[in-house]
């Protein structure tokens, strides 16, 4: 079905029982995207206002083992940043799913909460910020993040972006972009009625949004980790993104952060230059 047939649906007569208790996707929708994504701005607020405690915490994962509460301490923070960060652009599809159940619940049709299906975006996210925790660790161990969870190197930051912004032109990209844009057909074409059949709906789904926008996730490691300011930036972007429907504001992403790796790289070079007689 199209998007233009979708439109044209006729309309139904309320729900009533169930469908009219329960199953108000819309609301649910609604409240689901500011539930999570408030959750994970109040933990980060919570990590900032502690920022000094952090930094403490941190200084001694700089060193060559990490133990279970440094790691848990990171991946902790992680999950907080891609809760709020990735909930807000999540908020078309998990809409579009609820506009779809709406449908369903007037007909008196079995429905399932949204909130099922975040959770199974969720968790590919989850799992991002856990090989996210990993790399922290890995590049804390090659001295290309500080103890203040802050890049290093200037040739670091400078390949992020240019890595970011090349990934912005590329086809993996844009096919994952154009799934998140336009939800309804896969909604559609695999349509569930179980808790387990949407929870699954909602893991694929965040697999199509990781390959949109893993690269710019990176970029919180070349800004700092726990930079709020390009957290909400980013999050802001990659939702804007999401709820267009062309390519131009993905390219227009993609041309500043490559203007903003080679700035990196050339400020990098020219503060080693000239370059010291041995």
């Amino acid at each position: 079905m199209t998007e233009n047939a979708r439109r044209d649906l006729p309309p139904l007569p309320p729900a009533s029982g169930l469908g009219a208790v329960f199953a108000r996707p819309k609301a649910l929708a609604a409240i689901c995207v500011v539930a999570l994504t408030g959750l994970g701005w109040v933990a980060l607020g919570v990590m900032y206002s502690g920022m000094d405690m952090w930094q403490a915490l941190c200084r001694p994962l700089g060193a060559s083992a990490w133990d279970a509460n440094g790691l848990a301490l990171v991946a902790s923070m992680w999950a907080a940043m891609t809760l709020a960060m990735m909930l807000p652009s999540a908020a078309p599809m998990i809409l579009t799913y609820a506009e779809i159940a709406d449908t369903a619940a007037r007909k008196g049709e079995r429905i399932v909460s949204p909130f099922v299906l975040a959770g199974g975006y969720a968790l590919i996210w989850l799992g991002f910020a856990a090989v996210a925790t990993l790399a922290q660790v890995a590049l804390t161990q090659a001295a290309l993040i500080d103890s203040g969870m802050r890049s290093a190197s200037g040739l670091f930051s400078g390949s992020i972006f240019i890595g970011a912004g090349v990934y912005q032109f590329s086809a993996l990209k844009h096919a994952c972009l154009k799934r998140c844009q336009h939800p309804f057909p896969f909604f559609f074409v695999n349509w569930a009625t179980t808790p387990r059949g949407v929870f699954r709906l909602g893991v694929k789904q965040g697999i199509f949004c990781l390959g949109c926008c893993w690269a710019m996730m990176l970029v919180m490691f070349a800004v700092g980790v726990m930079n709020v300011i390009w957290m909400a930036g980013l999050g802001v972007a990659m939702t804007i993104e999401k709820m267009g429907t062309g390519k131009r504001f993905t390219y227009i992403i993609g041309s500043v952060l490559l203007a903003g790796g080679i700035a990196f790289v050339v400020l990098a070079f020219a503060a080693h230059w000239p370059p010291r007689a041995i």
